[in-house]
């Protein structure tokens, strides 16, 4: 049982946040989630401080080798920001409320806004890899929720509009302004960690899924549940299985991801300008 009705609003987060505001003074506006090869982006923060997660009670070191597992807090467009560089995914230790924490903390802060990023995989020929998508809505095909266990009835929590549609009309506008592009879509969370089958791909595509992903959507209910809005993107590594002609692997999610950073280094930077104002 994960008891959050006595401390998901106070408990190790503001034990975690104070540590923060110890190492860097401030009330933040606006967290960001890191996913796969999207590290890279903690790099655009200024004025930074940098607390890796193993300093920061019940955070999730990841095992995962392309994420850094460390907090940067600073400013992005001349707006407060925390960054989570890393993320613990439910294949990890089978717990979909691994994020909790993080996201408690995020909210001790100060913040109002969750910007989630992670790397998926495509179910339209033209989403093309290296490409962001905007996520517009989710399919939790894996059944876990991070809310089990809670006992308050806040856990009967209203999903209708969990990307916040005023947060996902903000990053069309700047898409168009900057001249980047950007789909929408729904995505559909698998728990992994193997790839999904082609059969699975066939499945998600019939059921209305545009891409398919191995995290976000835990974090996502979380958020919602603490009070923060939300809006999320992928950038796109891959097209699903037997729907490309490569073999799937974690170098490949890696190494597109790391080409589609600089796309997405642009519109999350107009983001949180327009946001952050």
């Amino acid at each position: 049982m994960n008891g959050f009705g006595s401390e998901f609003g106070s408990g190790y987060g503001k034990e975690c946040a104070d540590i923060v505001r110890a190492a860097r003074e401030g009330t933040y506006r606006i967290g960001m989630i890191l996913g796969s090869g999207l590290g890279a982006l903690a790099e655009e923060i200024e004025d930074a401080v940098r607390i890796p997660y193993s300093h920061l009670t019940d955070f999730p070191v990841s095992t995962v080798s392309s994420h850094s597992s460390e907090l940067v807090a600073g400013t992005l467009a001349g707006v407060p920001v925390v960054i989570l560089a890393g993320r613990a995914h439910y294949y990890e230790s089978g717990d979909p409320a691994a994020m909790r924490t993080p996201i408690q903390t995020l909210k001790e802060l100060g913040c109002e806004v969750l910007l989630a990023t992670n790397a998926a995989g495509s179910l339209r020929d033209e989403i093309t890899p290296g490409s962001p998508m905007l996520i517009s809505d989710h399919i939790n095909w894996s059944g876990k929720n991070p809310l089990i266990g809670e006992e308050d009835e806040k856990r009967f929590l209203d999903m209708s509009t969990a990307y916040d549609p005023e947060l996902r009309e903000v990053m069309k506008k700047v898409a168009r302004e900057t001249g980047e592009p950007i789909a929408e879509g729904v995505y559909m969370w698998f728990s992994g960690p193997t790839f999904e089958t082609p059969a699975e791909i066939r499945m998600a595509k019939l059921l209305g899924a545009d891409a398919v992903g191995m995290s976000t959507v835990p974090e996502v209910i979380l958020a919602r549940f603490t009070g923060l809005r939300v809006a999320a993107m992928s950038v796109i590594t891959n097209y699903g299985a037997g729907l490309g002609t490569e073999a799937l692997s974690h170098e490949q999610t890696k190494a597109v991801a790391l080409k589609g950073t600089d796309r997405m280094k642009q519109l999350v930077r107009a983001f949180v300008k327009e946001v952050g104002q």
